[in-house]
Formats: structure tokens, sequence, C-alpha cells
């Protein structure tokens, strides 16, 4: 089955988006998940002739079995600190290309460090995080490393909800990624290099449409891969701003739970108790639900001295919708063979910032 896309998780939200979108583009992409009636289900919605395949991370061999060389797996199966690695696993062991819609800063470090090194030695690639998280940050800050010059060594990203999106309309499978990682350590690009932080560490406002909005620091793909295209870097943050007021707030938690998470045990109350509450694979925002909501993202670069030299705005779909659209665009890319590089790649280092802004644009998300 050389050369076929696998969509794992096809079922969930942002599977059953991201086929639809490489329907749309005239793929025939295989849709695998654990529950064999849904994927038929999900088979005929879609028009019928595409293959299903059964496949449950509680059962790695599964998963390995999706895939062979010159593949792309596109994974979607979340929380990805508790199920992803099947799916990486899968992708290295095979040969094959990689692809996922993670956020969670835990799991972006472990493709980078850990299954990055061994997808290289199989001569494939690997995207982590190739969604609304965080492909427009990375994208809006290359574009303004790329304006500012070789005088850059700073550059900040910022991601913020428009219209009237809010935590009310974020899918079950966001919530539980949040929430799983909330208190957990992330990272930050600072001095030259990768130091961990952990999340909501700074905060900071962003100019967008004429007013200040806050946002807090998080651990995004940014951090590993900005400074591999702009080797001067010297600090590299990402900020999310989706909480609003909520932000400070969400410092001091983070202050708080990173402390008491120290306490033997505390961690794995707490990710029991999380399992209990949120859950996952519960669905997310229809149509038109999504069509009230947009996205803007700021990248700004900035000398030694600290002076602002470059801002760039992008603006355009919800995140949901243009998760589905970039996926299905890289999946499509990488089965043509057009990705640059082999290993744990960035958005940009993986296309080139040029195809890969004309990807952003073609899935929503484009220079305001």
């Amino acid at each position: 089955m050389s050369g076929q896309i696998v969509v794992f998780g096809a079922t969930g939200y942002t599977g059953r988006l991201t086929a639809e979108a490489l329907v749309r583009r005239g793929q025939k992409p295989v849709l695998a998940a654990r529950n064999a009636t849904r994927l038929n289900q999900l088979a005929g919605e879609l028009g019928g002739g595409l293959e299903t395949r059964v496949a449950d991370v509680s059962r790695p061999e599964t998963v390995h079995a999706l895939v062979e060389k010159g593949d792309v797996m596109v994974a979607t199966v979340g929380p990805f600190v508790k199920w992803g690695d099947p799916a990486a696993e899968a992708a290295v062991r095979s040969g094959a290309h990689y692809l996922d819609s993670t956020g969670e800063p835990p799991f972006i470090r472990r493709v980078f460090e850990h299954h990055g090194p061994q997808a290289e030695r199989a001569g494939s690639g690997m995207l982590t995080s190739f969604g609304y998280d965080w492909v427009p940050g990375n994208l809006a800050g290359a574009l303004a490393l790329r304006e500012a010059g070789e005088s850059a060594v700073r550059v900040d990203t910022g991601c913020f909800f428009t219209g009237s999106a809010g935590s009310g309309s974020m899918s079950g499978g966001t919530k539980a990624s949040l929430a799983g990682v909330s208190a957990l350590p992330g990272f930050a690009w600072r001095d030259g290099r990768l130091q961990t932080e952990r999340g909501a560490a700074r905060l900071r406002s962003f100019s967008v449409r004429g007013r200040d909005r806050q946002a807090v620091s998080v651990g995004a793909s940014e951090n590993f891969a900005l400074p591999r295209i702009h080797p001067g870097l010297r600090e590299v943050n990402s900020y999310l701003g989706w909480f609003g007021p909520l932000s400070r707030p969400m410092q001091g938690f983070s202050l708080v739970s990173s402390a008491v998470f120290k306490i033997p045990g505390a961690q794995a109350a707490s990710g029991r108790l999380i399992d209990k509450l949120v859950k996952g694979s519960t669905g997310g925002p229809g149509l038109e639900e999504r069509a009230k909501s947009g996205s803007h993202i700021v990248g700004a670069a900035y000398d030694a001295g600290g002076t602002q030299l470059s801002e760039v705005h992008l603006t355009g779909a919800d995140g949901y919708s243009f998760t589905g659209e970039i996926l299905a665009w890289g999946a499509q890319r990488a089965a043509e063979g057009a990705l640059r590089g082999t290993g744990a790649l960035g958005p940009v280092d993986g296309f080139g910032l040029d195809e890969l802004e004309a990807g952003c644009a073609e899935a929503g998300i484009a220079r305001a």
C-alpha cells in the first residue's frame, strides 16, 4: 500500500475534519480507528470507496501495521501525552512520514528529542503539531524574522481566537489535552538553548484588531523550529491568547500547581481525576458554530536591545477548520515527496517558507 495517506483517529472530531479535507482534495485516505462500525459509516458518508482499518492504541501492533515505507501517517488520537506514541512509533519503524494534530508541549518535545532522531535514521520526516497548534505561529514568526533580517535575536508569537469563539466552543479532545498538560513542565528557547519552563510562566499583551489582548506563554514547536531557520535567535516566546481575563489567574495556577505536583503521587492523582472529569472524543463545534469565529496570529521580531524590528499579522479561519485543511495539505505534499528533510521537522524547514505560506492561505489563514 505504498504511498497511501492513513488518517488514524478518523472517526474522532479532528480526524473526520482531516479526512473530509483530503477527500475534497481528490485524495483517497485510508480511514483508521478502533470501531469498525463507525469507520464504515464514515466511509459511506465520505462517498464510499475508501479503505478502512481497525487499529487501537491499546494494541500497538495494530497501529504499527497501518503504514509502510513511503506512506503518510496522520495521527489525530489524543491526548497525545497518553495515546500518541504508538502512531509515532509506527511511522518510525516503517519509514513512513508522519504528521499529527497535537498542541501538547511534552509530546512535541518527545517527537523532536526521541522519535525524530529515529525517523532521521529511517529516512522519514515527522511534522508534529501540524495544525492550528502550531503552524500559524511558526509562519508568523518566520515571516517576521525574514523581514527583520540578521539583527533579530528574539521572536514572539501570539495566537488568538476572534469572533464569538471561546472555551465553550472547544472540542472534547482540546479540553482533554489542555487539562492533561496544564501543570506539566513546558519549555522555551532562552539564551540560545532549549530550557524547561512551566506553562504560563510569562504574560504579555499583543495588539489584536486595535486592542490589547493578554496571552500566556506556552511550549510550542516554534521553540524547536525557528532557531533552525534563524541561527542567531537567542529567545523564542510562544503565547496563547485563548483565555482573556483568565490569563493572569492561569499564571498563578501554573505557579502553584507546579509546586504541588512535586509532591510524590500528586501528579498521578491529578491525572486520574482529570480522566474522570474531562472526556476526550466528545465532538466539537459544527460548521455553523465554527463560521462565527476566526483566528488572529501575531509574529514580532526584536534586536538585542529590545527594539521591535518587524511585526506580521495573520488572520483567517477558525482553528478547527484550519487544522483539518492544513493537515490534509501537508499529508498530500508529503505523499508527493515535497518534504525537504528527514527527522523531526518544523513547518518551515519541512516545506520552505514560501510554500508553507501558500499552503496556509489555501487552508484559510493568510497575512492580514
